[in-house]
């Protein structure tokens, strides 16, 4: 799919463009807002960053006057004043204000995952293809570097044979302090199949093709290990965890075929990451083209996630 921004033609009346530096603005104020997604918007040369909105109007007040921004206290009143919006919210909540944003014209900067059930990604992903705007999901991995240069790089490769991927964080341990991210209702609930998933996905896929057959199994703690095929032939592996102990967290991924054997490198700076990523969607607006990272791989990651979790036992 494409869709020309300077043309006229198209599902819902003009096509959403974008000016020379486009205003942006935020919904959400918890530790991911804070830690990533202000301080990048803050640092963004090539945007100004307008706003803040968050469920908490202390906690929205108190980052907006961080960053000198103006805070709102109603979200369409954000939409109104800005061309793209940036999302640091629990999925579900994401989703139905992410159409509302899409529908006033807005360019979304989506966050992982984009919903936890296959309707709301999929009204997102909606959403986006009607109103003609852009949109990018921050994947980590996808934008982060050495890691988006190294999947760019592998996904060139041919003769994959097999891949395995772990992703073991410890944000609920059983030995030790809990995360800043642990005061999360939607992580409790979801676990690492949903949380960290998406991040083992989002290179799994590039490489080595299409997600053709999924398999799901439990683990301790909320460990899920999902067994894929791929439109490629190869097949890998994922185990994912929020529980992990501490000792045990890390993250890894390793792919083998006719190449040999490559591990994906260590990264860094991920409000970096994040401003690349908006980079790409203000890259998308402007050519009409639209990015692989955008809603509809987003509605598609959930896709799969949900039929993981439906093989597993209540």
């Amino acid at each position: 799919m494409s869709y020309d921004l300077n043309s006229s033609d198209g599902p819902v009346g003009e096509p959403a463009g974008v000016p020379a530096r486009p205003r942006v603005g935020l919904l959400g104020t918890g530790p991911w807002a804070l830690r990533t997604h202000a301080p990048a918007l803050a640092a963004h040369t090539g945007s100004e960053f307008a706003g803040v909105w968050g469920r908490r109007p202390e906690a929205a007040a108190a980052l907006a006057a961080e960053h000198g921004v103006k805070v709102y206290e109603d979200p369409d009143a954000l939409f109104a004043d800005c061309d793209v919006v940036a999302f640091a919210l629990p999925p579900d909540v994401q989703a139905p204000l992410a159409v509302r944003a899409a529908a006033a014209g807005c360019h979304v900067l989506l966050d992982k995952p984009v919903a936890t059930t296959v309707a709301d990604a999929r009204a997102v992903a909606a959403a986006v293809a009607r109103h003609r705007v852009a949109s990018v999901v921050f994947l980590t991995l996808r934008f982060a570097e050495p890691t988006a240069g190294w999947v760019e790089e592998q996904a060139r490769r041919t003769g994959w044979f097999t891949a395995a991927a772990h992703w073991l964080g410890a944000v609920f341990p059983p030995d030790g302090t809990p995360s800043a991210y642990a005061d999360s209702p939607w992580r409790k609930a979801k676990g690492g199949l949903w949380d960290v998933g998406p991040h083992a996905l989002s290179v799994l896929i590039p490489v080595l093709g299409e997600v053709t057959v999924v398999s799901a199994t439990r683990g301790p703690s909320d460990v899920v290990q999902l067994a894929l095929r791929h439109g490629s032939g190869a097949a890998s592996t994922a185990v994912l965890s929020l529980g992990a102990p501490r000792a045990a967290a890390g993250v890894g991924l390793e792919l083998r075929g006719a190449d040999g054997v490559f591990s994906l490198p260590d990264w860094s700076d991920v409000p970096g990451a994040y401003g690349r990523a908006l980079d790409a969607l203000l890259a998308s607006a402007r050519t009409g083209v639209p990015d692989p990272r955008g809603a509809e791989f987003g509605a598609r990651l959930t896709e799969i996630l949900a039929e993981a979790e439906a093989q597993l036992p209540g």
